[in-house]
C-alpha cells in the first residue's frame, strides 16, 4: 500500500499473569486514516487484546512488548479512540440516563457545559437513528431493546469525535437482522465522520462485506494482512483458506448495500 500509516506496529507481543502462551505474538502491520481494518479470528487467536491494546485498555496483569508508533501525535485515551465493546449491557452504566452517558464524553473531552452537552447526545442519538432521541435522553439502559442499546453504546464512543473507532464484537450479540443493520450503520458513520474504523469480528463474511483491509489471527499471530478483496479472492495462508471455506458463500450480496 502506498497510503501513509496512521500507524505502524512492529513485533507486538502481548502476555498475561499466568498464561501459558502469550495472547499477541510479534503481530506487525500498519492502520490507514480513513480506512475500514477488519481484524479477524477464531476466539482466542488474540483480536480483542490486540484492539485494546491500541486503545489502551489492557489490564494491568498484561505484558506488552515491541512498538506502536503514530504518525502523529499519539491517541489521547477516551477522546481519539472510540470504543464499543460486545455487551452494551456490560458497558452501559444502569443507574445513568441514556443522556448522561452519550454526554460524558463531549462534556469532559470537548469543553461542553451540560446543557450543550445534552443537546450534542440528543443529535448523536438522532445520528445512530434511534427514534424520539428527545424521550431517549432521560430514559435508562433497561428500557431499550439490544440493538438500541448498542446503538447507544455506539453514540457514546463517537461523542467526543474520536479519529478512531473500534467496534469489538459490536454484532456477536444480536440477531442476524440487527447485526446487518449495526454493521451499516458503523459504516455510514466512520465515512460521514471521517474516522477510521477497526472491526473486530469472527465472521469473515461480514468482514467482506464491511472492511477494506482484513488482518487474519490465529493463536496470536498474524498470518495474513492485505486488501480485503485480494486476501479474500487469493488467499495465501491455509487458515485463511480454511475460514472463506467455512463460509458457504462469500460470493453472496453484502450484508452493507454498496459496501466496497
Amino acid at each position: 500500500m502506498s497510503l501513509l500509516p496512521l500507524c505502524t506496529i512492529e513485533k507486538l507481543t502481548v502476555s498475561y499473569h499466568r498464561a501459558t502462551q502469550p495472547a499477541l505474538n510479534g503481530i506487525s502491520l500498519s492502520l490507514f486514516a480513513n480506512r475500514r481494518l477488519a481484524i479477524i479470528g477464531e476466539s482466542g487467536s488474540g483480536k480483542s487484546t490486540l484492539a485494546r491494546r491500541l486503545a489502551g485498555l489492557l489490564p494491568r496483569d498484561a505484558i506488552s512488548s515491541g512498538r506502536i508508533d503514530w504518525n502523529s501525535a499519539p491517541p489521547r485515551q477516551g477522546r481519539d479512540i472510540g470504543y464499543v465493546f460486545q455487551d452494551p449491557g456490560a458497558s452501559l452504566n444502569p443507574v445513568l440516563t441514556i443522556g448522561e452517558q452519550v454526554a460524558e464524553g463531549a462534556v469532559r473531552h470537548l469543553g461542553l457545559s451540560w446543557k450543550q452537552g445534552l443537546a450534542h447526545a440528543r443529535d448523536l442519538l438522532e445520528q445512530v437513528h434511534l427514534p424520539h432521541p428527545s424521550l431517549l435522553l432521560k430514559a435508562y439502559p433497561h428500557q431499550l431493546s439490544g440493538g438500541q442499546r448498542q446503538r447507544v453504546a455506539i453514540a457514546a464512543a463517537i461523542s467526543a469525535s474520536p479519529k478512531i473507532l473500534i467496534a469489538d464484537e459490536a454484532t456477536s450479540a444480536l440477531d442476524t437482522i440487527t447485526q446487518a443493520a449495526i454493521a451499516s450503520l458503523l459504516d455510514s458513520l466512520v465515512r460521514e465522520n471521517g474516522m477510521t474504523l477497526i472491526f473486530i469480528t469472527h465472521d469473515i463474511a461480514l468482514a467482506s462485506s464491511l472492511a477494506d483491509d482484513i488482518a487474519v489471527l490465529k493463536s496470536g499471530r498474524l498470518v495474513e494482512w492485505g486488501e480485503a478483496s485480494t486476501l479474500l479472492s487469493d488467499p495465501t495462508h491455509s487458515y485463511t483458506k480454511t475460514l472463506i471455506a467455512a463460509h458457504l458463500d462469500l460470493s453472496t450480496p453484502p450484508l452493507i448495500e454498496g459496501a466496497r
